[in-house]
């Protein structure tokens, strides 16, 4: 068992909740993603204070399943959705689901794009007004990410993708997510930028640093990032992450 402080506010939430014998509402499908970069850094971003999730707080990109991520099949490349549903136990249209939810959060939330024209290559620098034009279309679901690949004669590159682990939110918090953990090297040529909008300030710091104290995150984040820093680098992460369970859901109590 490993304890965390909880931030104030959470901690009332919690103690409200026992008191009136709340009811968890229900726990939304969700995708995070943890960049990697050498020399063994990971990306955090801040969200910002009228956030009603996670406010103040530095956590991954990533977000809740949008309905599109399972309706509207991109191009693919990698393993399979029945590949990832049998490693993520999900059926194959919800593992779809949360594998697009992924590549496009992490897109809308730091402007890398996991995506290249074909099973083999990356796109390079996405940073130009028509791809930020094309972002910011995504985030007000003007446009699908299916449809956005397909425009730009892009396949979605699932194999880029290491799945870690699986958290599901308290049921005292107001709002849940079920949420999937992956990994993700930073691309050759990109660059994550301040984007704005849900973030306030971004970062890149070794995993033990981040974990230490000095900056405020939601145990899941926190715990991620011991782990990484445990397993000593990108390599050794590589490394331990096949032999994970990324389905076994950690469901932290009060």
């Amino acid at each position: 068992m490993v304890e965390f402080q909880l931030p104030p506010e959470l901690a009332e939430h919690a103690r409200r909740f026992a008191e009136r014998g709340g009811v968890p509402v229900e726990a939304r499908l969700a995708s995070t993603v943890v960049l990697l970069r050498e020399p063994f850094e990971a990306y955090l971003i801040r969200r910002v204070a009228t956030m009603a999730f996670a406010a103040s707080m530095y956590v991954f990109p990533g977000g809740g399943v949008d309905p599109r991520d399972a309706a509207v099949h991109p191009g693919w490349a990698g393993p399979s959705p029945a590949e990832w549903a049998a490693r993520l136990r999900l059926d194959e249209s919800v593992a779809r689901s949360v594998v697009c939810a992924a590549v496009r959060e992490v897109f809308e939330e730091s402007g890398v794009l996991l995506a290249g024209p074909d099973a083999s290559t990356v796109v390079g620098d996405v940073s130009g007004p028509d791809w930020e034009e094309a972002r910011l279309a995504l985030i007000a679901r003007e446009l699908g990410f299916a449809e956005f690949l397909s425009r730009r004669g892009l396949v979605l590159r699932s194999d880029l993708l290491v799945p870690w682990s699986r958290w599901i939110t308290p049921e005292f918090e107001p709002r849940r997510f079920d949420t999937y953990f992956f990994l993700a090297l930073l691309p050759k040529g990109q660059v994550p930028r301040d984007v704005g909008g849900e973030a306030d300030d971004t970062v890149w710091c070794p995993p033990a640093e981040a974990a230490d104290g000095r900056y405020t995150m939601l145990p899941p984040t926190r715990y991620t990032l011991q782990e990484l820093a445990e397993a000593g680098g990108i390599d050794g992460v590589l490394a331990t992450a096949p032999a994970r369970d990324p389905a076994d859901a950690i469901r932290p109590t009060a």
